[in-house]
């Protein structure tokens, strides 16, 4: 135990045979799993009841499950965004693919164990989620306004981002905490945790830090608290100078206490410490995330215009990929620049194709490109002579927003856009001005196919598991998107039926099979 605490006003509690820390998706998905093995069940939450549900409750609420089309999605959707199966089409997104995409965004360097859990038992988890009463929808409407496509235009949605939970994080997490309730899990709000309780490598508890003194909670934990991407000590240290200044799209709870916890107490850091999922947000977008808010500041339909910075030059390849593939890496991208700031220069053959979410910004528009350099603050000239580059590369097509077109352009002395690239020359143009904004830290825990936290010499620490964006080994460099709430509760499922089995004594921790067999 530390010395944080020692001699100080303390009471214990031995009401618990497993004790969840954090009360995000990973966090009340390991506590349902807990209560289904025949758990007592106690869910601590830092923040206060008003600012529960972590960063989940912030997300686009994307799940990226293999799956076999539309006829396998169904039964996992509500009957009011099934009524959309006919006017959509849905490929199937088979686990060969999923593991091809998250490799190549990953660089490799991800763990092929905890890869090859997340992806082949990403559809049964999301199956057990709505056997719980979990909603989940079609993602229609979340890249491109269905309603501004043509009526004899079916709307295509990407494999791995077909499915969603019911109204996005807020709906997800209002639907767990529901179930957590209706299972008679209790949950305690305003009460971070602090220490873990340790002989040797074997936890024995959690220790929370109260205003007036400290609560020992003797049972197995499981640690899902969240990485450190809110804390810009961390920040700093972690990825480097400059991020301790950029936006903090979600909870501002996030502060890697429970992380340095167990770090304390041995566990092994593993990972892209130096990583993390950042993306282009709204340059006026707040400095922490509000859930009046919650993700609807972000800038996603960039692969349809270019992106250029306060020297009015391109500094990505927009095209490079589908969004849900790069925007993890851009936000990056867009803290390299001058003033970390850039804009999304659209015109008018694409204004229909933005977003839903860019209702909440403030366009710049301009009919002209040096009027609009003048808005932006940035050279009349040097703006319209990088168009003027782009749009001369552009080798013409057929111009698809639903697929990889191919449709691209090598522009002397830019990137390349790989897809989507048209010229940029019908007015009145529009621009979003752009800042970086970090979601989640990539650097955690070390743990095994079963959920189990490793110490620093490679052996299983008794009594603790932990899932979610604490743990480590999932993604480097970049992510895929969805792949973040997948992880969380695959790994929430096999942590809350392990601890629960350690905790009375009924076996050992679940292996994957016998979780997809239950």
């Amino acid at each position: 135990m530390n010395d944080s605490s020692a001699g100080q006003s303390r009471t214990v509690n031995d009401d618990y045979d497993v004790v969840v820390v954090g009360a995000g998706n990973a966090a009340l998905v390991s506590a349902l799993a807990a209560k289904d093995a025949g758990a007592k069940v106690l869910v601590l939450e830092a923040a206060p009841e008003a600012e529960r549900g972590g960063n989940s409750r912030f997300t686009g609420g994307i799940f990226r499950i293999a799956h076999e089309g539309m006829d396998s999605l169904l039964p996992l959707i509500t009957e009011e965004s099934a009524e959309w199966k006919d006017r959509v089409v849905v490929k199937p997104y088979p686990v060969e693919v999923y593991r091809a995409e998250y490799d190549h965004v990953c660089r490799g360097r991800n763990d092929d164990g905890l890869t090859r859990h997340t992806i082949e038992d990403s559809y049964a988890t999301v199956k057990w989620m709505v056997d719980h009463g979990i909603r989940f929808e079609l993602t229609v409407g979340k890249l491109i306004d269905p309603e501004k496509i043509s009526g004899d235009e079916r709307y295509e949605l990407p494999p791995g981002g077909a499915l969603r939970a019911r109204d996005e994080g807020v709906g997800l997490i209002e639907d767990l905490f529901e179930a957590v309730e209706k299972a008679g899990i209790d949950v305690w709000y305003d009460s971070p945790v602090c220490e873990l309780i340790m002989e040797g490598s074997t936890c024995r508890g959690v220790v929370i830090q109260n205003i007036d003194g400290f609560t020992e909670v003797h049972a197995v934990p499981v640690l899902a608290a969240g990485g450190f991407e809110a804390n810009p000590e961390m920040r700093n240290r972690w990825l480097g100078p400059g991020w301790d200044l950029v936006k903090v799209r979600g909870t501002k709870y996030n502060m890697g206490a429970v992380l340095n916890a167990a770090m304390d107490a041995g566990a092994k850091p593993v990972g892209h410490w130096g990583g993390c999922h950042a993306v282009p947000l709204d340059a006026n977008a707040p400095d922490v995330g509000d859930l009046r808010l919650t993700d609807k500041m972000s800038r996603y339909s960039y692969p349809f215009a270019l992106l250029i910075n306060s020297d009015a030059e391109r500094f990505v390849d927009e095209g490079e990929n589908h969004v849900w593939l790069t925007y993890a890496k851009t936000g990056r991208a867009v803290l390299a620049q001058p003033g970390a700031w850039a804009f999304q220069l659209f015109d008018q053959k694409v204004a229909h194709l933005l977003e839903p979410r860019y209702s909440t910004g403030t366009p710049i528009v301009a009919d002209t490109l040096p009027e609009l350099a003048e808005k932006l603050g940035v050279g009349a000239d040097a703006l319209v002579q990088t168009v003027d580059t782009y749009n001369a590369a552009c080798s013409g097509g057929d111009f698809n927003p639903f697929e990889t077109d191919g449709l691209s352009a090598t522009p002397d002395g830019q990137p390349v856009k790989s897809n989507w690239a048209q010229p940029i020359d019908q007015g009145p143009f529009i621009a979003y001005t752009v800042t970086c904004g970090i979601t989640f830290t990539f650097g955690g825990l070390k743990i095994d196919n079963q959920a189990r936290v490793k110490d620093n010499a490679e052996r299983v620490m008794p009594g603790l598991y932990a899932t979610g964006e604490l743990t480590g080994g999932f993604f480097y460099h970049n992510y895929p998107a969805g792949a973040g709430l997948v992880r969380g509760a695959v790994f929430g499922r096999l942590a809350g039926a392990g601890a629960a089995a350690e905790a009375l004594g009924t076996g050992t921790a679940a292996s994957l099979e016998e979780m997809v067999n239950v």
